[in-house]
């Protein structure tokens, strides 16, 4: 059973085989499909007279449209969700992934990017990837650098791959002692500590520290807090392909999903939705709940480890997609970033 708006609708099979062909073959070819077509496919066993009577049925509960210059029908947003729910149901193992992960050595970034990029060209969809968030990081190395007497410089690096770099001009010179000093107690006081804790804090705040070392450490502190911009990582493959391969009755719908693309807080605020590692999730349309995705879908897939849910995996493309090998795409992306989450963590 598929619930479509306000009111529950329930399909036969065969209203679902047919359903499921017109949406298969409208991907296809693009045209509007007729039920003479439906029948010369030989998929159907059924006569013309009763797949155009099913053709009406199905009309009638909004799942199709009936095009005013064709005999054909199209899928509506409606009929594309009940076909995505089916399918999702239908769906076996993902396939395996054009990118192996397992043996990468890269930094989370250099994965992401590359992820992005094989998922795009896979499905020749926008590709979206969101980085694991400040509170699934730690503290990996902390480098504390003079590169003047009175210019000290820290660099912190993270477990999710963030960097953050401060440089300050102080009126007193440092002391190079204090600054190795510094580099040395952090290294072994703050890493593998979660950002944004309370026990990172203490850190910088132990009692028994002298003055002099408490307040250089406070000099460094705000490298820390400004990672919270790490949280705001998208990485994003195949917008020039999406954008070449432009449909034009497709064009007014981009237009609005490359506005989007400018409000990176937007796109992570709905991908925040997909974080669900037990099932992709296809949202279509309306159902985006933005004015700039009305005319796309949004296939969607959570990566992380153990139990802990890192980021979303996600395809972004016209209603017209093949869903199919959209959520099997995103599913098999999904797979490998998290078995090299699982080592990259470890």
């Amino acid at each position: 059973m598929g619930e479509m708006g306000t009111f529950p609708i329930e399909l036969t099979e065969r209203q679902r085989a047919v359903l499921r062909r017109v949406v298969e073959d409208y991907v296809a070819t693009g045209q509007p499909v007729g039920s003479k077509h439906l029948v010369e496919s030989a998929s159907l066993k059924v006569s013309a007279s009763t797949v155009r009577a099913e053709l009406a049925e199905l009309e009638a509960f909004g799942l199709l449209t009936h095009p005013h210059t064709s005999a054909g029908r199209v899928p509506t947003e409606r009929g594309y969700r009940l076909y995505v729910d089916d399918l999702l149901v239908r769906l076996g193992r993902p396939a395996g992934f054009p990118l192996d992960l397992t043996d990468a050595r890269g930094e989370v970034e250099t994965t992401l990017q590359a992820t992005t990029e094989a998922l795009s060209e896979l499905t020749r969809l926008l590709a979206l990837v969101s980085a694991p968030p400040l509170d699934a990081a730690t503290v990996r190395h902390v480098e504390v650098l003079l590169l003047q007497p009175h210019v000290p410089m820290v660099v912190v690096i993270t477990s999710t791959g963030g960097v953050s770099k401060r440089v300050w001009t102080v009126e007193d010179v440092v002391d190079t002692g204090l600054a190795k000093w510094a580099a040395e107690y952090l290294n072994e006081q703050v890493a593998g500590v979660k950002l944004g804790t309370h026990a990172l804090r203490q850190r910088f705040e132990d009692p028994t520290l002298s003055p002099r070392e408490r307040t250089f450490l406070q000099l460094l502190w705000p490298a820390f807090t400004d990672l919270a911009d790490d949280e705001r990582r998208l990485y994003v493959g195949g917008t020039a392909t999406l954008l070449d391969e432009l449909r034009l009755e497709d064009l007014a719908g981009y237009r609005d999903l490359v506005d989007v693309l400018e409000k990176r807080a937007a796109l992570l605020e709905i991908l925040a939705g997909v974080l669900d590692r037990e099932r992709p999730i296809v949202r279509v349309g309306d159902e985006l709940a933005h004015p700039g995705l009305r005319d796309v879908a949004l296939v969607g897939a959570g990566y992380g480890v153990l139990n802990q849910t890192l980021g979303a995996v996600s395809l972004l493309g016209p209603l017209r997609m093949d869903y199919e090998k959209a959520i099997q795409s995103v599913r098999a992306a999904a797979t490998e970033l998290s078995r090299f989450a699982e080592a990259y963590y470890n």
